[in-house]
């Protein structure tokens, strides 16, 4: 597949992205876009699963859930209002080292998404209606995850790989946990743990960089917390010891779901980029790969088939994902493990490292798009330390990977005799 260059000046880069730290520690990024009319913000803070307790897991879920909910200012309706009189969008998501925001609408509308982020971040009522009424709906998602046999052998395979690691913990809590949460918990959890201190947002879009960082300061810039906990370093989780199979019964269903993977790199880790390459070889590329190849196209064994690299701050996972019929489990983790042990032992040809090379370069521009991928890209940087040319380099960075770095890559991380076996079915 021939490999083309890129255009590097569409790519955001140092001499176009504005970063700026406010007084009160928040970091802006900023990029113009004036081809369309719009604007994004998107963002995260220093708030997520990591705080919980085991009693009060998916406090943070809550917690995030709740933030449009009202604010000492207004309520529900009205904050909904005032976004949808505009046209504008809105909202939160929790995770489990950060929590997120984004939002976008036409740039003369910036400001007041940016009142609706100061507003509900610092301000939140939790209602007790409302509270209420978001109970039952956890409650309720967290009864469908529980006939749900790909996200309970997710939730299984994250329970036996990551013993005794804050990873190993359901980021939605479990039922009675929900239950036992308060509106004083929401309330204490907000002022323990929200705050300016690691606070990132990137706005991108038709508003002058330095523009958008007056705006940002002009709603944020007073925020303070003095009583904000610092965020620990997420422990490192070494792989099995030995094969370990976990099986997870759920009644009355006519498929299974498996997953067969170990500890994965961080996102920071040098042998990231070879590691991500190659499983797109393993199971992403094309019709899923060679896991998807075997074990879909060639035995018939599954209904879906791929792999996954999981890489964040902390340590992270590398695993095959499989839906099959509950009587081929077996014969399907068999043919997984045999797979694995091949990828290993012989790495990746020439052409395959060069199809998915000429991939990852040629699709990066259509993730840089729209403003929210450049949004997304500028807190990717910001978060993993990147620098502001990563993108610039990107290219260059994918090409030098060679046929070794990938198969050293594999032989350091998966180790085929100590994987976990997670699967979920009748």
């Amino acid at each position: 597949m021939a490999d083309r260059k890129l255009p590097l000046v569409s790519l955001p880069g140092a001499d176009d992205i504005h970063r700026e730290i406010l007084p009160n520690g928040i970091t802006v990024l900023s990029r113009a876009n004036f081809n369309s009319p719009s604007v994004v913000i998107s963002g995260y803070f220093a708030s997520g699963a990591l705080f919980e307790s085991d009693n009060k897991l998916g406090l943070a879920d809550f917690a995030c859930s709740a933030l449009m909910r009202g604010t000492v200012k207004r309520d529900m309706q009205q904050i909904f209002d005032a976004l949808e009189s505009v046209g504008a969008g809105f909202g939160y998501d929790s995770g489990t080292y950060t929590s997120s925001f984004s939002g976008r609408s036409l740039a003369e509308d910036l400001p007041l998404l940016l009142d609706i982020l100061s507003e509900t971040i610092q301000f939140p009522a939790f209602p007790t209606a409302q509270v209420e009424r978001l109970r039952a709906q956890l409650l309720t998602g967290l009864a469908i995850r529980a006939q749900d046999t790909a996200d309970m052998s997710d939730l299984v395979f994250n329970e036996v790989l990551f013993e005794g690691h804050p990873f190993a913990r359901p980021e939605d809590g479990w039922p009675h946990t929900i239950q036992s949460i308060t509106r004083k918990d929401l309330q204490e959890f907000h002022r323990r743990t929200f705050g300016p201190r690691g606070m990132v947002i990137a706005v991108v879009g038709a508003v002058d960089p330095k523009r958008a960082v007056d705006f940002v300061q002009r709603a944020l810039g007073d925020w303070k917390n003095p009583t904000q906990a610092e965020r620990g370093e997420i422990p490192d989780q070494k792989p099995p010891r030995k094969m370990k199979r976990r099986f997870h019964k759920i009644a009355g269903k006519s498929q299974s779901d498996l997953v067969v993977g170990t500890i994965g790199p961080r996102r920071k880790d040098p042998e990231y980029l070879a590691a991500s390459l190659g499983n797109s070889i393993l199971g992403q590329f094309g019709m899923m790969g060679r896991i998807g190849e075997v074990v879909r196209e060639k035995a018939g064994l599954a209904y879906y088939a791929s792999s996954s690299l999981s890489a964040g701050t902390g340590p992270g996972t590398w695993s095959v994902s499989a839906g099959v019929n509950p009587s081929n489990v077996q014969k399907a983790a068999d043919l997984i493990v045999s797979e694995l042990k091949r990828f290993v032992q012989k790495g990746v040809t020439k052409q395959e490292l060069l199809d998915n090379q000429a991939n990852y370069i040629g699709r990066l521009p259509l993730t840089l798009e729209s403003n929210g991928g450049v949004a997304g890209a500028l807190l990717n940087i910001e978060r993993n330390e990147l620098g502001l040319d990563y993108y610039r380099q990107y290219a260059d960075k994918v090409r030098a990977v060679k046929r070794q770095d990938v198969q050293a890559a594999a032989e350091k991380y998966i180790d085929p005799e100590r994987l976990v076996i997670a699967v979920a079915g009748p």
